[in-house]
């Protein structure tokens, strides 16, 4: 069934249940960024597969909202279908509300159709509101069409759990639920709460899964009360050893089909459910007092623990032996056109040659995301995912930016590097010192604690708005212990974000430049934040470099640098060769010799600072 016929179907039952339009977000029960396989409803509708979206279709018309991310990709996805793309965040662009709004202007008494298991509380709440302003169309909220239109609908996944040991995870379950209890307590007056997002409740009970793609979380609710807790999860899931677990820390097993009963039959006076991560659907299903309020688990698990810390710096020195054994190879095979052509180098191949490096580290799970194989025109598109039908191969020639990652059981990795497989113009060197300068200057930071991430992101753009010149996404996101790539509520974005910077958070700075049909250039670390000094004006904080890879010297201009910045690269360079080379044979050894040199920093220092070249 295509795009059309699809429509088709979920015309004729809107047009059943007298609905004049009907929204699919990207996301799933449990409000996840990633989602299996079962909640792709976006993307079956529409045919658009990024991580993030929302299509909406009337009876006449359709159209897609995605973010910057995904522009070049969703325009590609969504030719030949009656989607229009609605880019957000640009001038003009109506949101959802304004444009049914205008859509339904002629339609008696509209409504529009949401699946509240799929919409978290917050946003069903927000959507209702604005939508009522809208001429007063109303909102119906216990439909869901995929299930009677989506004939080969992939069933809810029942990967087995297995346990995170503790010497990984640093700290017990049972020491996780008390510290949740107390906080529910003292900060909540709540007597328990329920958590729905996929990450804390793996999180919270040392427990991983293979339920979404790179991501190892499986598909539960938990249930916490003063005295007990239940999780909600198909049971064939469950190991031997892992409901042995389970019973030793006397938390209760039941069906995932059941946790609306739990939450009537729950005995304590309120709950908490955090209605950006409950769906609506089981928001109205409490039949006790509701605490609308965040969850205390996302603060919790982002500042890690000792443990987890060492894990990351074991993972990351594991892949960065990964990332010097293919950039090493990279190099070599990139030598002419000739040896490239026999290699069959392309996007997919490269791709696949990392991976397979990846996989030869010990601790290797999975990749933490699709690896972001770009070579020249496809480095614009910020998701890029090269496949046999968009593959292209690579000449010697020009920039590849590659953004990958890996899950490790001791620590998950995010890091993209932009790379020069031979001569590059001046504009390709120009833009990609311009994004190091960025990379540097975020690096470099020192802030008092508990600054806000918003409040640092000007560093890494300044040198770009200098000549007019943006990138629309976040300059970096927290990343999780074996969990998530994509961690929060903490990141570095133009947009304002409240959550204070701590020390043992994580968070990547990745600043990029996106030229549309010529190239792209983003350049990446995962960063540790650490204590800096005390002063009389309080505790101060700095950014430490988990990731160890070399970054390209070869595209610097260096007459745009000045003294600090070379000699951040040096130290940092100086510091991947004294963590990777014992791990190297000898030709591997003298590659990072080479490769993490160090800059000349001889230069005067008005050459190393114009950044406007004549």
């Amino acid at each position: 069934m295509d795009i059309k016929q699809r429509l088709t179907e979920l015309r004729s039952l809107m047009e059943r249940e007298h609905l004049s339009a009907f929204i699919f977000p990207s996301t799933d029960a449990h409000q996840s960024e990633y989602v299996a396989e079962h909640w792709k409803g976006r993307e079956w509708i529409s045919g658009f597969n990024g991580s993030a979206g929302t299509a909406v279709v009337t009876m006449n018309s359709a159209a897609l909202w995605t973010d910057s991310r995904y522009f070049l990709a969703a325009e590609e996805q969504l030719r030949g279908t009656e989607f229009k793309l609605m880019k957000l965040k640009i001038e003009g662009t109506p949101t959802i509300p304004e444009w049914l709004g205008a859509e339904l202007k002629d339609v008696r008494s509209p409504e529009v159709g949401i699946d509240g298991t799929v919409f978290s509380a917050a946003e069903a709440d927000d959507l209702t509101l604005q939508l009522r302003h809208q001429g007063g169309i109303t909102v119906r909220t216990n439909l869901d069409p995929l299930r009677l239109i989506w004939k080969d609908r992939p069933a809810l996944p029942d990967g087995k759990v297995e346990i995170q040991p503790l010497e990984l995870a640093g700290e017990s379950a049972d020491s996780k639920i008390r510290r949740i209890r107390q906080a529910l307590h003292t900060d909540h007056h709540a007597d328990g709460m329920l958590v729905s997002a996929l990450d804390d409740i793996a999180w919270t009970l040392n427990l991983r899964g293979t339920d979404v793609h790179c991501t190892p979380v499986f598909v539960a609710y938990l249930l916490i009360s003063s005295t007990a807790v239940t999780i909600y999860i198909n049971k064939v899931k469950l190991t031997r050893e892992v409901e042995a677990y389970l019973n030793d820390l006397h938390i209760h097993v039941d069906d995932y089909q059941n946790v609306t009963k739990g939450l009537k039959d729950y005995f304590e006076m309120n709950i908490l459910m955090d209605p950006n991560e409950t769906n609506l659907t089981l928001m109205k299903a409490a039949a006790r007092p509701v605490i609308r309020e965040t969850s205390p688990i996302p603060s919790m698990k982002i500042v890690k623990n000792e443990t987890e810390i060492k894990g990351y710096h074991n993972a990351m020195r594991r892949d960065g032996v990964a990332m010097v054994k293919f950039m090493k190879w990279l190099e070599e095979t990139t030598r002419d056109a000739t040896t490239a052509a026999q290699a069959h180098l392309s996007e997919v191949s490269v791709d696949q040659k990392l991976t397979s490096l990846r996989a030869e580290q010990a601790f290797f799970r999975d990749l933490s995301f699709d690896t972001i194989a770009g070579y020249e025109q496809h480095g614009a598109i910020v998701h890029y995912e090269a496949t046999p039908e968009t593959d292209i191969a690579l000449q010697p020639h020009g920039l590849l930016l590659l953004d990958s990652g890996a899950q490790y059981q001791d620590g998950t990795t995010d890091i993209t590097r932009t790379i020069a497989l031979g001569p590059i113009t001046e504009e390709q060197r120009h833009i990609y010192t311009l994004v190091l300068k960025g990379h540097i200057a975020l690096a470099r930071a020192i802030f008092p604690e508990r600054t806000s991430g918003t409040q640092l992101d000007v560093l890494a753009r300044q040198f770009m708005w200098r000549e007019g010149i943006n990138y629309l996404h976040g300059t970096g996101h927290g990343v999780g212990s074996y969990l998530s790539v994509h961690e929060g509520p903490h990141q570095f974005r133009m947009e304002w974000k409240p959550q204070p910077l701590l020390p043992g958070m994580t968070i990547t700075d990745e600043p990029g430049i996106y030229l549309p049909g010529r190239f792209g250039v983003r350049i990446e670390n995962t960063m540790l934040i650490v204590p800096a000094f005390e002063s009389e004006f309080g505790r101060y904080l700095k950014l430490d470099p988990l990731t160890l890879c070399p970054i390209d010297k070869r595209p610097i201009d260096c007459s745009m640098l000045t003294n600090d910045e070379i000699t951040w690269i040096n130290d940092y360079h100086q510091k991947v060769y004294e963590q990777l080379s014992p791990l190297l044979n000898g030709e591997e050894r003298a590659w990072l010799r080479d490769a993490t040199a160090p800059l000349n920093p001889s230069l005067p220092q008005s050459q190393r600072t114009h950044l406007h070249p004549e």
